[in-house]
């Protein structure tokens, strides 16, 4: 699989790429992107010739990707457009593009891949991000050169070879229903490029959406748009855009350097200006896309956590960035100190919850000092654990035969007791009102009226942190840009 953004927050969970948490409690993103997904069965009978064995590859990778990045998002207009995108593509591509099939996937990450076999993959997070045609033609212009350069055969073939992901989840996880929620939660690129792979790609990029008629420029406004999500993610854990600890693939070419390439490739070709943009039909193609979280994984509103299919929610300790997966969800807190994990097993017939708790579910992590507790009317345990270099609390309520499980981990000898107790307070079952309040957001495109500016526009967005600075990013508007009368922007509202 080849994944197509490069820089910070786009291969990881979208604020949990930073930090070195421990393995116990989740796999975050290594600096060699190696694949941290279930391994997969070796099929009956011979081995098959090589390229036999890439496509069989790609059509498993493409059920362990629908699985991991949520399934399949239905996106009629937005995916008519896509279509319509890849046919110019292809028609100027001089015969070396051939047939794609695009899946749009319910994920809120900004991310695209492309698999050997011609199958095109584009998050529902990416296309809330672009602003126009254009863009939008760079990002799959980019994937598709990966393939025609014969990157992702290459990839393909030397994942196959490697034993790495296999054994990697086999000695961390030891769990195929813990590595399946990994996977799940995780959202990890499979496969990595070299620094000149990427740059071929973007080369190759703004060759071909120049032929295919759109402004070459797009591919540069992506990349900028790109730059501004992450500065915007890195700033709600006030970290810089240039944290070093951010670089997790320093091999690969910076968002300034990439932008600066294809500037220049596009100068080559024509001054600013030419080419289709199209961005009223772009914005009418996503307007009422899903954004953020889906509510059937549960939705995270600041430090609080609701979810509507299991009618449950709580509250993180303050400064805690949390992402949700399904049924999961995982936080860090701004300084890197404290991880976060929650989760839900059910109790085997004949198991108590005390006993549960006592036995241990994490490997290598020893339990001790369990105490019984009554949390919103329903019976729960908090217990120490102590690892190697980290220190748990360990807790766990029981609604029916199925245990919500709380982990936080503390850097060092410190006790996270307080907080653990904190968030246990704040649990609670969800009463039929909440759950109909927990409704997913959605990208509406709306006209400024005269007079509108990013702040009263961000006033539509109620439910979003960072507003304003939000809205500016998802419309590419420059700190102190104003805004045009009777144009249509992008807000994130029910």
């Amino acid at each position: 699989m080849l994944a197509f953004w490069r820089h910070g927050f786009l291969l990881c969970p979208k604020r949990l790429a930073a930090f070195a948490l421990p393995a116990l409690l989740l796999v975050a993103c290594s600096g060699d992107q190696s694949v941290l997904l279930p391994p997969q069965r070796p099929a009956d009978g011979e081995f098959a010739p090589r390229v036999s064995t890439v496509q069989r590859a790609s059509d498993s990778e493409h059920q362990r990707l629908l699985s991991a990045f949520g399934g399949e998002y239905r996106a009629p207009k937005a995916r008519a457009v896509l279509d319509e995108v890849v046919q110019r593509l292809a028609k100027a591509g001089e015969g070396q593009i051939g047939a794609y099939e695009i899946t749009i996937l319910n994920s809120p990450a900004v991310n695209a891949f492309a698999l050997p076999n011609g199958r095109l993959y584009v998050t529902r997070g990416l296309l809330a991000l672009a602003n126009d045609t254009a863009e939008i033609a760079s990002v799959l212009a980019h994937e598709i050169a990966h393939v025609t350069a014969q990157h992702a055969v290459e990839r393909a073939e030397r994942e196959l070879e490697s034993a790495l992901v296999s054994q990697v989840v086999a000695q961390v996880l030891k769990d195929p229903a813990q590595g399946a929620a990994v996977q799940a939660g995780s959202k990890l690129s499979l496969a990595k490029f070299s620094r000149q792979q990427e740059l071929t790609a973007d080369q190759i990029s703004v060759r071909n959406i120049s032929r295919a008629g759109y402004d070459p420029y797009g591919a540069g406004r992506f990349l900028a748009a790109l730059g501004r999500n992450t500065a915007f993610r890195n700033s709600g854990q006030n970290r810089s855009a240039d944290d070093k600890r951010l670089d997790i693939l320093s091999s690969h070419p910076q968002t300034p350097e990439r932008i600066a390439a294809v500037t220049a490739a596009a100068r080559q070709i024509g001054a600013p200006g030419i080419g289709e943009r199209d961005a009223g039909r772009w914005l009418s193609a996503i307007d009422g896309i899903a954004y953020g979280d889906d509510p059937r994984d549960g939705v995270v509103r600041g430090v609080r956590y609701l979810n509507s299919a299991l009618r449950i929610g709580f509250t993180a300790p303050e400064g805690f960035a949390l992402e949700a997966a399904r049924d999961m969800v995982i936080g860090v807190s701004a300084s890197g100190a404290q991880a976060l994990r929650f989760d839900s097993v059910t109790l085997k017939p004949d198991q108590t919850l005390q006993s549960y708790v006592a036995a241990g579910w994490i490997d290598g992590v020893v339990t001790t000092a369990v105490e019984t507790l009554d949390i919103a009317g329903q019976p729960a345990v908090i217990a120490v654990g102590k690892g190697t270099d980290w220190t748990f609390r360990l807790a766990a309520v029981q609604v029916g035969n199925r245990v919500y499980r709380f982990i936080l981990a503390a850097r060092g000898s410190g006790d996270p007791e307080r907080p653990m107790r904190a968030l246990l307070a704040s649990f609670r079952v969800l009463s039929a009102e909440e759950v109909q309040s927990v409704r997913p957001m959605q990208i509406r495109a709306v006209a400024a009226a005269a007079g509108d500016t990013p702040a009263a526009m961000a006033a539509r967005m109620p439910e979003q942190e960072r507003a304003q600075d939000l809205f500016m990013v998802l419309n590419g508007i420059e700190r102190g840009g104003a805004l045009v009368p009777g144009q249509r922007y992008k807000i994130v509202a029910e």
